[in-house]
């Protein structure tokens, strides 16, 4: 309606050269504003078109080559029209915009062959002799001792409850998606009992309503070392998220170093859904603390946990969803705790997961002081190379975004209400890219 009013008055000029003027300034903002969506797209340039392309045009060769050949199938011509299929799966798992539909299948996701069959453990040792080593805690004792080397932390939030504090903080690294470090401290929890709950597999399926499915794949009695497999759920608008992950402990006196990373496994085969995440770091420093009570008691526990994935969502997206549901996911952990606690003073059976909890590598404190010694040179290298063309389409231009507003909120209506709307989101978008 709006648009044609502004049409009509436009035709009431009362010469030709006044309703040629006015159309060109009508539209030429229309024009710049399609100009600044053809850029941001451009920059952006999200890893599913390339792999859309790609794929219509091997099937477009297939599809060339089984014409010549007289050989055009049903199965053949199942592959030659693609699009549907391949915007269905590769849209929700990159850009996390298009809703899936029928969520996590079971039949799509079948337990893949554990390592007691054809993943044999003599396989695995020749293929990665030590999933998670001594470079992994040297880090994690520099991530917690704030010795590291890497960006300031910016703190996020400041939350409690009467049995649970909270405090959060990010940074961004020059490559790399953004990190996040965090402190809980839990009362009246001792830091084997939550030791053994943040490893529970079994158990964390009854609180995690994430957590579509779990399996160890292999594990080593010696070290306690894991090879795990996890699928976890995602918001209705994105596809569901396979990690593969290599886990182990340290013990230090009664403090724990939990180390958690993804790793790669050539014999679980890539699926198109749920897709594989690669860049995996989750890790946590249990220890006994003081109760905020007061009375000096060391019957809290505190856990000091680093975290930083690459989802395949826009980093600030990411961050944005992040920030607005972190104290409601950590609330949800604690009557998970309590009703672990109560499972274990039931004397129910440990679970094999819990078991390996237990099988920690024990080092001194001047051992791990030792390691926080080292100089920078030979630390481990968490993130993995990101490529130019990954690092254009997680930073897009501010300039793009405020622009594009502009020619929108020009061209769009004339009304305040239009304009401040666009120039809200443009603004929220370029307050998130600080956050």
């Amino acid at each position: 309606m709006a648009l044609g009013s502004v049409l009509l008055e436009i035709l009431q000029r009362p010469t030709i050269g006044e309703v040629l003027s006015e159309i060109l300034i009508f539209v030429i903002p229309l024009w710049v504003a399609v100009a600044v969506g053809v850029l941001v797209g451009w920059a952006w340039k999200p890893k599913w078109a390339s792999n859309l392309s790609r794929e219509m045009l091997l099937d477009s060769k297939v599809s060339k080559e089984a014409k010549k050949e007289g050989e055009f199938s049903a199965t053949t011509r199942s592959s030659v029209i693609p699009s549907f299929n391949i915007l269905k799966f590769q849209l929700p798992s990159c850009v996390s915009w298009v809703a899936d539909d029928g969520g996590f299948q079971k039949d799509s996701l079948s337990v893949p062959p554990t390592l007691n069959s054809e993943c044999s453990s003599s396989k695995m040792k020749k293929e990665k002799p030590d999933l998670v080593m001594e470079d992994d805690l040297e880090h994690l004792s520099k991530l917690v001792e704030v010795t590291d080397g890497g960006p300031a932390w910016i703190q996020m939030m400041d939350r409690s409850t009467p049995t649970m504090s909270y405090q959060a903080w990010r940074r961004d690294p020059e490559t790399g998606p953004p990190q996040y470090r965090s402190r809980t401290v839990y009362e009246d929890v001792t830091p084997e009992l939550m030791r053994d709950f943040f490893w529970d597999d079994e158990f964390r399926a009854k609180w995690d309503d994430m957590l579509l499915h779990a399996e160890t794949l292999e594990d080593c009695p010696t070290t306690g070392t894991m090879l795990v497999q996890w699928v976890r759920k995602f918001p209705f608008f994105c596809s569901d998220r396979e990690y593969i992950i290599g886990r182990r402990i340290w013990e230090s006196g009664r403090m724990y170093y939990c180390v958690t990373k993804g790793v790669p496994c050539s014999s679980v085969p890539r699926r198109n859904k749920p897709r594989r995440v690669d860049l995996y770091y989750s890790s946590w420093c249990i220890r006994a603390v003081e109760s905020k009570r007061g009375d000096g008691q060391l019957t809290a526990c505190e856990v000091m946990l680093f975290h930083h994935e690459d989802m395949g969502i826009p980093w600030e997206i990411a961050k944005l969803g992040v920030r607005q549901g972190m104290w409601g996911a950590v609330k949800k952990i604690e009557p998970g705790l309590r009703a672990y606690q109560k499972h274990r003073a039931s004397a129910a059976p440990l679970s094999r997961s819990a078991f390996m909890a237990q099988i920690n590598t024990k080092v001194s404190a001047d051992y791990v002081r030792s390691l926080e010694s080292r100089t920078s040179s030979d630390m481990l290298e968490i993130e993995s190379q990101e490529t130019p063309e990954k690092r254009v389409g997680n930073n897009i231009p501010k300039f793009l975004v405020i622009g594009g507003a502009v020619a929108l909120a020009c061209t769009l209506d004339r009304g305040l209400a239009t304009k401040a709307l666009i120039f809200g989101v443009a603004r929220r978008f370029a307050i998130g890219r600080r956050m």
